[in-house]
């Protein structure tokens, strides 16, 4: 056997690590596509801590694509209180709707299958291939982007970014090497102040030997470092937000809707966010009283 590429080492030395560091999470003791597709519209720019508690009841309560397909939307609405971003919740109703209709009750297989489904994009799509499906499909979040970056030192585009986490998956290891690597990116190679010293593929990293001489951090925007959040208080976000929670106890008055909106100084604002919520199917609106769908 002759001598190990880079890329070899990397893979060599990571896999093990995360034989032993794995964060036990629900939906990785699943293959099932179904389970692995709502885990992974749960997690889109949500915190694993805010899944955790939602994922179990929402599957228990539609196991299937079928369940949820003939639920109303305000019963899947109201499981999915807490999440935020509900309109995920109805992109994935109707990916269900879709997935019953036109392909048997079966998760499609196939990533141009899974990108025709409502709210599914590519992230999502090659999470049900390598995840459900075992398909030797890279997975690039946020953490993967910044392992890769700093791995080889270089500001890479996201097309870049896929290929080369392509060249990385090892054959018929892409659930372990996905879990692993977005794992390391996590909790070791993380955006600030990263633990280079338990990093099992320190010595392969290029960033690590370049910045004893200061190299600048070629993650994409120091992977959201140096860009602060959208401000939450006081937004839209929040407003509709809790509109949405004041509709999950049952109908109510639009009136109470917009005071629970707590934009007193901004009725007009508040009006307007609701009729956002109606135009989106999130909210339904018999005369003036406001309910979920």
């Amino acid at each position: 056997m002759g001598r190990l590429t880079r890329d070899e080492r990397i893979v060599v030395a990571l896999l093990p690590w995360g034989g032993t560091e794995l964060r036990d999470l629900p939906w990785r003791r699943t293959r099932h596509p179904w389970a692995v597709l709502v885990s992974e519209v749960m997690l889109q720019q949500t915190s694993v801590a805010r899944v955790m508690p939602k994922y179990a009841p929402f599957m228990q309560s539609f196991p299937s694509p079928a369940a949820l397909a003939a639920t109303p939307l305000g019963d899947a609405l109201q499981l999915w209180q807490g999440l935020g971003y509900p309109r995920r919740c109805r992109n994935l109703r109707d990916a269900a709707s879709v997935i019953v209709r036109d392909h048997a009750g079966e998760v499609p297989a196939t990533l141009e299958g899974l990108l025709a489904l409502p709210g599914v994009g590519q992230y999502t799509a090659r999470a049900v291939l390598a995840f459900a499906h075992g398909e030797d499909a890279a997975v690039v979040d946020t953490n993967v982007s910044r392992v890769l970056s700093r791995l080889d030192n270089s500001s890479m585009s996201a097309r870049e970014l896929q290929v080369r986490a392509d060249a990385l998956v090892p054959r018929g290891l892409a659930w372990e090497w996905n879990q692993v690597i977005m794992d390391l990116g996590a909790r070791v190679c993380t955006a600030r102040n990263p633990s280079c010293e338990a990093c099992p593929v320190a010595s392969s990293c290029r960033w690590h030997a370049a910045s004893r001489d200061g190299a600048v951090d070629p993650a994409p925007a120091s992977a959201g470092a140096s860009r602060p959040q959208a401000r939450f208080e006081g937004s839209d976000r929040q407003a509709r937000g809790r509109a949405m929670k004041a509709l999950a106890s049952g109908c109510r008055p639009e009136a109470d809707v917009i005071a629970a909106m707590g934009l007193d100084q901004d009725t007009t604002r508040a009006r307007r966010l609701v009729d956002d919520l109606v135009r989106e199917g999130l909210a339904a609106r018999d005369g003036g009283v406001l309910r979920l769908p």
